[in-house]
């Protein structure tokens, strides 16, 4: 029987419309663990605040980076990883791709592992940081799943690889190239951010998450999206060799007006425009594929922003998407979570 490795990404619209989008929103911010908040609020705000005006909104970005024949960026460079996997991987391994939400779904990849008799599944999150609202509800899902079949499979879930060096050292010649081609000033890391409230709840102690200036400079929680966020961010200027006065971290996509981690993108591009860094690149090592967040957000977006607040050029390093150096890290870290093929028990003499 063949190995069983299947990528799980977050999801993407059908189509960039508000119909599609309105679909899509309701499944994500349907979610206890993205909207962790009483189903009765949860329901009103979605209801009678997100899904009447944000659709359109987001139909709008989507539009913008949708490419006409491939359709989502975030849907195609994760065929292509996909694809290139697969086939670096060879015949002994049979590869699927899902989303979390939208298509191609959990139980659609479920199914095509059933009917290549595959019992035993590698699944790794395509989330280099752990969050719950992420590689949780994703993990959640595929368990949930898993356990309606008759058989249910074997399945190896691959922790979160914020500090897999293959993972670090494929971003990182990503990175090289940008800073070599643009000779920016400054460097800006910028992650997804997630509210405060969902950091403190995965401090299982109470006693360490948020409660200093300092408290991600370890990883004493090692379920800290934050702390995670600021080891990646580490290692990467470590390979670049950015001294700490070159680089800056930053948190992104926030939603709402609830707290969320600090320090926010938007505010720390005009606080780098203001101290007179004119060439900005910004890398995103929270997505492993181009999607909305980077493409609109980031080289859209906040180029504009950079610009109107006195800089002359923001680029935003591409993401890993299918490049050949990260898709050889995501065949070394399915292979190192194969079993063994167990030794023969010696006979007793």
């Amino acid at each position: 029987m063949p190995h069983g490795l299947l990528l799980l990404n977050l999801g993407t619209p059908d189509a960039p419309t508000p119909s599609a989008v309105r679909r899509y929103l309701r499944e994500f911010l349907g979610d206890p663990r993205v909207l962790d908040m009483n189903p009765v609020g949860r329901a009103l705000l979605l209801n009678l605040v997100i899904l009447p005006t944000r659709p359109a909104k987001s139909a709008h970005a989507y539009r913008q980076v949708w490419d006409p024949e491939r359709g989502s960026p975030l849907l195609y460079h994760s065929r292509d990883l996909a694809a290139a996997v697969a086939a670096k991987l060879g015949p002994a391994w049979h590869v699927e791709l899902a989303m979390r939400y939208g298509n191609p779904s959990i139980t659609s990849a479920l199914d095509a592992f059933t009917r290549a008799q595959v019992d035993r599944i590698v699944v790794l999150p395509l989330f280099p940081q752990y969050a719950t609202s992420s590689t949780g509800t994703a993990i959640a899902r595929v368990m949930e799943v898993a356990q309606r079949g008759w058989n249910v499979p074997a399945l190896d879930v691959v922790p979160a690889f914020f500090d897999d060096p293959a993972f670090l050292d494929a971003f990182a010649a990503i990175g090289r190239a940008s800073l070599d081609e643009h000779a920016p000033d400054h460097v800006l890391f910028s992650f997804h951010g997630i509210p405060v409230r969902q950091v403190e709840k995965s401090d299982v102690t109470g006693a360490h998450c948020l409660k200093s200036a300092a408290c991600c400079d370890t990883l004493a929680n090692p379920h800290c999206y934050r702390a995670q966020s600021f080891y990646t961010a580490r290692e990467l200027a470590r390979r670049l060799d950015l001294a700490p006065d070159r680089y800056s971290i930053s948190f992104q996509s926030r939603l709402g007006r609830i707290p969320w981690i600090e320090p926010y993108t938007d505010r720390v591009i005009d606080e780098l425009a203001r101290e007179g860094v004119r060439r900005l690149v910004v890398m995103c090592p929270a997505f492993v594929a181009d999607c909305l967040e980077t493409i609109e957000e980031i080289g859209m977006r906040a180029r504009e922003q950079f610009l109107a607040a006195g800089g002359e050029e923001l680029v935003l390093a591409p993401s890993l998407n299918a490049t050949p150096l990260w898709v050889e890290a995501v065949c070394a870290i399915a292979e190192r979570h194969t079993p063994r093929k167990l030794l023969p028990i010696a006979s007793a003499s």
